[in-house]
């Protein structure tokens, strides 16, 4: 057997291995398999982010304190147990006793009976006797297969539809067919939240010089930070609109660097701006395309972009096409996250937005574009393989 190259990673690709780790369900052991890394890397770098500078040293305490502290850890690891159930069952506490019983029996080999059944308010004499009757064996199948439907549809806040949670089932080791997720998921009535007609906030009513149309609809790159695009869109809150500007790495979909406001200007495209090359800092060539909005003609953006070796690049007039995949994005913020909230003041807005791209669009969901990775995931898989190389 070849011996296996010796890979030093960086410390913003081990803390995002472990953002995975804890942001989703899988277990650190399928996380190290999908990323192809060791395990027992895998389990150091969580350990070591989870270690506290503050952790108070055990020798100078008296027995009973030594006691109360071990009362506390045992506290916050059922805590800990009861937080990762949750995630995995979703909105089960709504659902019939039948329902948790098997999402139980699938997960009962990684948590124990106790627990479950505390978490999912069930009895445990009851879901032992739910488990001694005899059942037809496709109807059981059926049922625990459902439950774990019914999880992966909740886990992606009610967006995913057929395919997604196909995809989300393989990632966890089951196997199963589309037809069959489809059949279970019209049985109960879930769908994916459906996009509608993008909302144009584009000012192109300026006199400010236009780049050409370097991007030309070339969508797909070969590595991070050859192309990024950006957009605006505005979300409506009881405060008025928020505006809402987004870039994107064309490599991974990824939201590299995003701001808010509640005006539409050039100080705003700017703090989105910032934002992304403070997280990337992309070498000189970078291809950046926008539309022909006032803000990413104005003076100050073009300087910003000059003075980083960032090549601009625009839109043609009227042609929404050429900064598709940006467009395509807002769909599904709207179509997932704020075409179904109401927002009664802009920063709840901001601090739901800030949520959704943060914690479940970058590193949880699940893109087709990416062959079902998430944009996190997908750079990660990338950079290991450029290991392997």
């Amino acid at each position: 057997m070849a011996k296996r190259k010796r890979r030093s990673f960086s410390a913003e690709f081990k803390a995002e291995a472990v953002r995975l780790c804890q942001v989703g369900d899988r277990s650190i052991a399928k996380v190290a398999k999908d990323l192809d890394l060791t395990e027992t890397a895998l389990r150091e770098w969580v350990r070591a982010a989870e270690v506290s500078a503050a952790a108070q040293p055990t020798e100078a305490l008296t027995g009973a304190e030594r006691e109360e502290l071990l009362r506390l850890r045992r506290e916050v690891k059922r805590l800990q147990m009861e937080r990762e159930i949750l995630k995995k069952a979703g909105g089960l506490l709504r659902e019939g006793e039948r329902v948790k019983f098997a999402f139980i029996d699938a997960e009962k080999a990684f948590f124990p009976v106790s627990v479950l059944c505390d978490v999912l308010s069930v009895s445990r004499s009851g879901f032992y006797a739910w488990s001694k009757r005899p059942a037809p064996r496709r109807k059981a199948s059926d049922a625990q297969l459902a439950a774990e439907i019914v999880a992966a549809h909740r886990r992606s806040r009610g967006t995913y539809g057929s395919p997604r949670v196909h995809a989300e089932l393989r990632a966890r080791g089951l196997r199963v067919g589309k037809k069959r997720v489809e059949r279970l998921m019209r049985e109960r009535g879930l769908e994916a939240r459906r996009k509608r007609r993008f909302r144009r906030t584009t000012d192109s009513n300026h006199t400010q010089p236009i780049a050409p149309n370097l991007l030309a609809r070339q969508f797909e790159t070969n590595a991070p930070n050859e192309a990024w695009v950006t957009d605006v869109t505005s979300i409506p809150t009881g405060e008025g609109w928020l505006y809402l500007a987004a870039m994107l790495d064309l490599f991974s979909r990824r939201v590299v660097g995003f701001a808010m406001s509640a005006q539409n200007d050039r100080l705003l495209a700017l703090e989105a701006l910032h934002s992304a090359l403070r997280a990337r800092k992309p070498a000189a060539g970078l291809l950046h395309h926008s539309d022909r909005g006032s803000p990413y003609a104005s003076e100050d953006y073009r300087q910003a972009l000059s003075e980083r070796g960032i090549v601009p690049s625009m839109s043609r007039t009227g042609n929404c096409w050429d900064n598709a995949v940006a467009e395509s994005f807002f769909a599904t913020l709207k179509a997932e996250l704020t075409d179904a909230t109401h927002y009664p003041t802009r920063d709840a807005a901001m601090a739901s937005i800030r949520d959704y791209l943060e914690s479940f669009y970058n590193p949880a969901r699940r893109h087709s574009h990416l062959g079902y990775f998430s944009p996190v995931e997908f750079e990660l898989r990338a950079q290991v393989a450029a290991f392997a190389a």
